[in-house]
């Protein structure tokens, strides 16, 4: 009569197992809190978090913004260590807000052309690393642009700093 238990427990522990997992509507609250702006507005989240996302519960998020820019919320989880980018909706800028008005907008000045010798440079105080390689593409100063690096087959992702120099993201100033 023991081992008839188990066959209980056996069925029962994938329905224990599917409570698990983060409520991805509270991390959307959360968000809407963080940002102070509903989902779809202008400054809030561009959508929901897809609910079919299966995080490991956590008992308290922490969100902050990626960057500066306030181009999307970090949520992070320390408990279970996971992390969750969410892109939030830009807001108009002086270029965009102009164009809708009518007037013509300003290009942004290339300072990276494709095919020019560049170099990758990440540090901070006491430490810094370079890399030279080759510009796949055209970027303006602040824009993102591809690297070809030689030993490499992969491509890296840079962002654009001045004529001939470009930085990796995260390490900008």
């Amino acid at each position: 009569m023991r081992y008839s238990v188990l066959p209980l427990l056996l069925v029962a522990s994938p329905a224990l197992a599917a409570t698990s997992f983060q409520d991805t509507a509270t991390i959307d609250r959360a968000v809407a809190t963080f940002t102070g702006r509903p989902i779809g507005a202008e400054g809030g989240a561009r959508s929901t978090v897809d609910g079919r996302l299966k995080l490991a519960a956590c008992p308290m998020v922490s969100l902050s913004w990626r960057s500066d820019t306030h181009d999307a919320v970090v949520v992070t989880c320390s408990g279970p260590d996971w992390r969750l980018f969410v892109p939030v909706t830009a807001a108009a800028t002086a270029p965009a807000a102009r164009a809708a008005a009518g007037a013509p907008s300003v290009k942004a000045e290339v300072v990276i052309h494709r095919g020019d010798p560049v170099t990758i440079e990440a540090g901070s105080p006491g430490f810094s690393i370079t890399r030279e390689g080759i510009a796949m593409g055209d970027a303006p100063e602040g824009g993102r642009v591809l690297i070809k690096v030689e030993e490499s087959r992969v491509p890296v992702q840079t962002i654009a700093v001045a004529t001939g120099q470009v930085t990796l993201p995260g390490w900008e100033g």
